[in-house]
């Protein structure tokens, strides 16, 4: 069992069924998951993590204009 993120409520998951990536709900808040570690079992809510993945894209992106602009 794990506890969710964002309720803290009990999720009744198989670690030894799970890898990392794979995505499950809670009962509890309906909340979509991701696991993000199996060693302990760590989840995050998929939310976000999406968003911190846009964010790291857009920082990317600007680090990538940064160089260009230094090269010129």
């Amino acid at each position: 069992m794990v506890a969710c993120p964002k309720c803290a409520g009990w999720i009744d998951v198989d670690e030894e069924d799970v890898d990392e990536g794979d995505t499950l709900s809670c009962d509890e808040c309906g909340a979509d998951l991701r696991v993000v570690g199996t060693d302990p079992l760590e989840l995050e809510s998929a939310e976000d993590l999406e968003e911190d993945e846009d964010e790291d894209d857009l920082l990317e992106d600007d680090e990538e204009e940064e160089s260009d602009e230094e090269w010129k």
